[in-house]
């Protein structure tokens, strides 16, 4: 599920208090401020969720955030933002240190503390939140990473991920996988600020399991794709095929048989549907990337002990039978 907040559909003497109630929905209480609030206020919020993280996105005409430490002080379950600048230049400062956050830079907000964060004319910023506790790292280093980001050799990939996340949302947030590529993306946060923070001695084994992290996001989102292969995932990520089976034989992990397990999972979940029963066993294999439906077929039985239609079929029965809810 997700929520949307558009003021266009709102009367321009509601917008304001509207824009504020949804801020305290979608993130952290904080003091909003338009920067032309007896002028045209647009703002439009989303917030989709990827199990315990959440994507929050807004685009508004100039206004400003400011979390004070009484708020801070206040908030019973702390939370990190790892945001991404879309439209105009963000202002931020917290805990001493300002910066300009220029479109396509990444930026850590520490929602536990106080911050003031703002843009001026039309500005669009996009973030993913994570609860301090599922990050799994001490505060102080947290909040040391949060000024060293740049430092990382893991900054342009998490702020790829992110990128990524904040523009696809709503369809992420309606795929299967959606609870798994949060965990996923807490991962890759975590490494980016164990990295920024310098935490030693652990940095290349940091290293070798945010990569191994990051090809398990990009085969989740290219499944469908009957051209993935080893060869093209190393590629995406600018490694070499050696590299990349390296990594993998490091974590004891089978890349080509894990995907086939991604995409068996997949189908077996797509025949479960009702909006895919006029699908033929040979369309769904397709979607998953399978070309040759004998193959599926072979395959899925492996692994499921049913062939594809077996397993649609009962699966069916169980729906309808005497059992089953209305």
């Amino acid at each position: 599920m997700g929520f949307v907040l558009d003021t266009a559909d709102i009367p321009r003497g509601d917008r304001i208090e509207a824009v504020y109630a949804a801020m305290m929905q979608a993130s952290v209480p904080s003091y909003v401020i338009h920067e032309d609030p007896d002028g045209e206020v647009r703002t439009r919020l989303e917030v989709w969720d990827l199990g315990d993280v959440n994507v929050f996105t807004a685009r508004s005409t100039g206004l400003q955030l400011v979390r004070t430490a009484r708020q801070a002080r206040q908030d019973a379950a702390p939370v990190i933002a790892l945001s991404v600048q879309l439209l105009a230049d963000g202002r931020h400062e917290q805990l001493g240190h300002r910066q300009i956050v220029r479109p396509g830079s990444l930026m850590m907000v520490d929602l536990s503390s106080a911050y003031d964060f703002s843009w001026s004319g039309d500005g669009a910023a996009g973030c993913i939140q994570i609860p301090i506790d599922q990050v799994g790292l001490p505060i102080d280093v947290i909040r040391r990473a949060a000024a060293n980001l740049r430092t990382s050799p893991l900054y342009d990939m998490v702020t790829s991920h992110v990128a990524h996340l904040v523009r696809d949302a709503g369809r992420l947030n309606a795929d299967p996988a959606a609870a798994t590529l949060g965990r996923a993306s807490i991962e890759l946060a975590r490494a980016l600020l164990a990295s920024a923070a310098h935490v030693e001695p652990h940095a290349r084994a940091v290293l070798a399991e945010t990569l191994l992290t990051q090809v398990r996001a990009y085969v989740r989102r290219h499944l469908a794709d009957p051209d993935l292969r080893p060869a093209t995932i190393a590629a995406a990520h600018n490694i070499s095929l050696r590299h990349l089976y390296k990594i993998c034989a490091q974590a004891d992990f089978s890349l080509e048989q894990w995907i086939i397990g991604e995409r068996l999972q997949g189908a077996r979940e797509e025949l479960l549907r009702p909006e895919s029963r006029r699908r033929t066993i040979a369309v769904v294999a397709r979607r998953w990337g399978f070309s040759d439906p004998t193959h599926f077929t072979r395959r899925f039985r492996r692994m499921y002990g049913l062939n594809p239609g077996e397993w649609r079929r009962a699966s069916a029965q169980n729906r309808t039978g005497p059992d089953a809810e209305p």
